[in-house]
């Protein structure tokens, strides 16, 4: 069985995963907004060609979405190297139909690599809605590589694309072509000649070697300066250059064959596509004129954050309860097998309990994921991060910020590495500094927690709404103060997909959801369950002698004080003092750097209740209003909003932000202002109360 091994490229939003998905039926994450499939991707997959009787074993690289072959993005760098490599027999290009001109901008360069390059014109559905005909016979004759019609929605061209696929596969040498200006192509000629002339062996082409040595390609040089023939040639590409000068308003190569490109492409669409007349609005834009409205648009968009964060409450308690007694129930048949002991407590208590209190809130944070998915999917996010674009640049954000601060309130995780899809470095590290102000979905039980004890039950979706909005606002006001002190430079250009609106897909969103629901139940069972354990050993050892004439829970208490927990609660409470915490907030703070997740069942042992409890346990309620100052809880509650994010999101945070010293600024950052504004909150809560 032959190999092929197919590089699939195109800008971002161009249909690559849902190709894939109709060629090889692969299970792969389709979203609207530019560059969600940013990592690498294989797809395996067979063809037969029923003519010679032959089956091919077919590789398909994902590759990143990239707008050019340059390294100004992290996208286009990864693709750019793998495209320069021989790891590849064909480039297959996806295409929107509907933007012909701007993706041919990027096809024009994946034919300058000399590849096998075959084209798929792909929602050629979408374009004939929209009136658009584009004649792809003439469009392979100017390109000189097949063009395909192609439609991942009805299939169309499927098949026809795997048949030349084959074919191009099988030919020995590709016959793509750009046509550039006289003045350039005279130079073309020019080099070719003089390479024919020498024999000289390489494996690009003459004439793809000629333009990647006219464009002053880096790699190409460094290759060349090693080779006898450089003495020679390079005389004639300086002339080229100062010729092709000459006939340029400047010097800047880059500049004079992007306009040759866009030349190019202008001249192609120009030839092959027509639009029939249409009505002067269809669908999406006179949905787009409600959602993307100046006035309407912001509040629609807080009005939609606003119900998924009730619905993420509401209909995320329905199930607690139930989930609550399954557990409870579990752990009290353990005590009975395994009676008391250390045993039985650390597997009912520590164990069991543990994972219990984090599974616990699995409801809510399917919810949310669902929510954004659903928001994601239909191309609403796309519209959110054009309107909210003008909004950001004043806090020093970009408007593609957005997605990777949004997916930070289901889980920081998946948001860092979101923020790949940021063109410029210092714009990346700023949203990945104030991506933790976003409070993820782990932190959620903890505002439930709070909102249950001190404020009345019909005001918790509001008080949930207006803490996660406020969060959000202080990361807006940080990222202003990282781009005027640190990370200082001028504004990058914004360029948003307008993707159609799509009705979702519901394999699609039970793929997204299932997931990251996978995902967090992974991380229960075992880094939870490992800091459950460890938390449950803190709190119960070292043994201790207990004065005599004390109940149990003074009994309890005086043990706890005296283990390894209450040992670092003390040592750490004078750091906690001033914003009214006393040593057992201290400890729960603490034990949420390792996981959000773990401060609940953590304030549980500490106030005499076990560790088997949820934020909807009445004792547990009872003592955090019993024991803890409402000017206290805001603190606390402040504090939790702001500072570092879980020990797995901060080892994704090193790996993207490029650096451990990046991590100890992170950590200096968010301590720092944690500490500052729950003090403030701490002393104006108590001004306002009278405490």
């Amino acid at each position: 069985m032959k190999q092929i091994v197919i590089a699939l490229a195109g800008q971002p939003n161009v249909g690559k995963s849902s190709l894939i998905n109709a060629i090889s039926n692969a299970q792969l994450k389709v979203g609207n907004f530019s560059g969600v499939t940013v990592d690498k991707t294989e797809v395996v997959f067979n063809i037969c060609d029923e003519i010679k009787c032959t089956d091919y074993e077919v590789h398909i690289i994902d590759l990143p979405g990239a707008y050019s072959l340059t390294e100004y993005t992290i996208e286009e760098k990864v693709t750019k190297s793998f495209l320069q490599s021989d790891e590849y027999d064909i480039i297959v290009n996806v295409v929107d139909s509907t933007n012909l001109q701007r993706n041919l901008l990027f096809t024009t360069q994946l034919l300058e690599t000399g590849k096998k390059v075959v084209v798929a014109l792909n929602m050629s559905d979408e374009a004939a809605k929209e009136g658009i005909e584009i004649d792809e016979k003439q469009l392979s004759l100017i390109l000189g590589v097949p063009c395909i019609k192609t439609s991942a929605n009805t299939k169309e061209g499927i098949e026809e694309l795997k048949h030349t696929i084959v074919e191009v596969f099988e030919k020995e040498e590709t016959s793509a072509k750009i046509i550039y200006s006289d003045h350039i192509e005279e130079e073309i000629s020019h080099i070719v000649t003089f390479m024919q002339e020498k024999k000289y062996k390489t494996k690009l082409p003459y004439r793809h070697l000629a333009v990647k040595l006219l464009q002053e390609d880096e790699d190409v040089y460094k290759q060349m300066h090693d080779e006898p023939i450089w003495i020679e040639l390079l005389p004639i590409v300086r002339e080229a250059l100062h010729h092709i000068y000459l006939h340029s308003n400047t010097k800047d190569l880059e500049e004079i064959f992007a306009d040759e490109h866009f030349a190019f492409a202008k001249g192609a669409k120009m030839e092959v596509m027509s639009v029939k007349s249409m009505k002067a609005k269809n669908l999406t834009q006179k949905i787009d004129n409600l959602l993307i409205n100046k006035i309407l648009g912001i509040p629609l968009f807080l009005f939609f954050m606003w119900a998924l964060f009730q619905l993420t409450f509401k209909l995320g308690s329905l199930p607690m309860d139930y989930i609550d007694n399954a557990f409870t129930w579990l752990g009290d048949q353990t005590k009975i097998l395994l009676g008391e002991g250390e045993l039985s407590s650390l597997v009912a208590d520590g164990m069991i309990s543990g994972v219990g209190a984090v599974i616990m809130f699995l409801p809510n944070i399917v919810i949310l994921f669902l929510g954004i998915a659903l928001l994601e999917t239909t191309g609403y996010m796309s519209r959110v991060a054009f309107l909210l674009d003008g909004f950001f640049h004043k806090f020093g954000l970009h408007g593609k910020s957005f997605i990777p601060l949004v997916t930070g309130f289901g889980c920081s995780v998946p948001a860092y590495m979101a923020a790949r899809t940021l063109k410029n470095e210092k714009d990346r590290l700023i949203t990945l500094f104030i991506i933790g102000f976003m409070s993820c979905g782990a932190r959620l039980p903890i505002y439930v927690l709070f909102a249950g004890a001190f404020f009345a039950h019909e005001q918790a979706g509001n008080i949930l709404f207006i803490i996660y909005i406020s969060g959000a606002m202080l990361g807006l006001l940080m990222a202003k103060a990282l781009k005027t002190f640190v990370f200082k430079g001028e504004d990058e250009p914004f360029v948003m997909e307008m993707p159609k609106y799509r009705m979702p897909s519901l394999k699609l969103i039970w793929h997204t959801v299932y997931g990251q629901a996978k995902s967090y139940l992974k991380k229960a069972g075992t880094f939870i369950l490992a800091a459950s354990i460890l938390i449950w050993f803190a709190s119960n050892y070292p043994k201790v002698e207990t004065p005599v004439n004390l109940d149990t829970n003074q009994i309890k208490l005086y043990e706890l004080e005296h283990s390894y927990l209450g040992i670092v609660g003390h040592a750490s409470e004078p750091f906690f003092t001033p914003l009214g915490m006393d040593w057992r907030m201290a400890v729960a703070l603490e034990s949420g750097l390792a996981a959000k997740e773990v401060v609940v069942s953590t304030l549980g042992v500490l106030y005499s209740l076990g560790d088997n409890v949820d934020e909807g346990d009445e004792g547990l309620i009872t003592q955090i209003r019993a024991n803890i100052p409402f000017a206290s809880a805001i603190a606390f509650i402040v504090f939790v909003m702001i500072y570092l994010p879980c020990l797995a999101a901060s080892m994704v945070f090193a790996k993207e932000s490029g650096g451990w010293k990046y991590l100890v600024y992170l950590f200096v950052m968010t301590t720092a202002s944690a500490w500052i504004l729950s003090f403030i909150a701490y002393r104006v809560t108590l001004m306002i109360t009278g405490g």
